[in-house]
């Protein structure tokens, strides 16, 4: 994958939608300094190559109802693209699933799972996680608090 130049402007710009990016175009272009003009035509370059995937809102997990954040590892059986697959289909399935990363070293996945407690999270992995095929092993470390969220500042 090919990484894209990107100039000061471009770094500001993201800088400042990252913080809110609920902006209008005429308040980025006067966080950034630019005309709102060519503020809007750096913004839609940054979207169509691919560099802004989207907008969402952050929430607050807990307020919510879902405090309890659990990170699972799991090792499949084969490392085999169709048995990646099917997993990863599955894994997309649930909504408790919030991340699911493919790793590298002693297992294939690592997994950040929410959940309204401790019992919830139970009875996803007994009674609906463990069903699917081809897991080898299951590891799972419950979160005792948050220490840092962000998002990635561009360099």
């Amino acid at each position: 994958m090919e990484t894209l130049k990107l100039d000061q402007i471009d770094r500001h710009i993201l800088r400042v939608l990252q913080e809110n990016a609920r902006l209008t175009n005429q308040e980025l272009s006067e966080r950034v300094g630019l005309s709102p003009s060519p503020c809007l035509r750096r913004l839609k370059r940054l979207e169509a190559e691919g560099v802004i995937t989207g907008y969402f809102a952050s929430v607050d997990e807990e307020k919510l109802g879902l405090p309890v954040a659990i990170f699972m590892s799991v090792r499949l059986e084969r490392q085999v693209d169709a048995e990646l697959g099917r997993f990863e289909a599955e894994v997309r399935k649930h909504p408790e699933i919030v991340d699911c990363w493919l790793m590298t070293g002693d297992n294939d996945y690592l997994l950040r799972i929410v959940a309204p407690g401790l019992k919830e999270y139970e009875h996803f992995l007994t009674s609906i996680f463990t069903k699917i095929p081809g897991i080898a092993s299951i590891r799972s470390s419950v979160s005792l608090r948050r220490v840092k969220a962000s998002a990635p500042q561009p360099a």
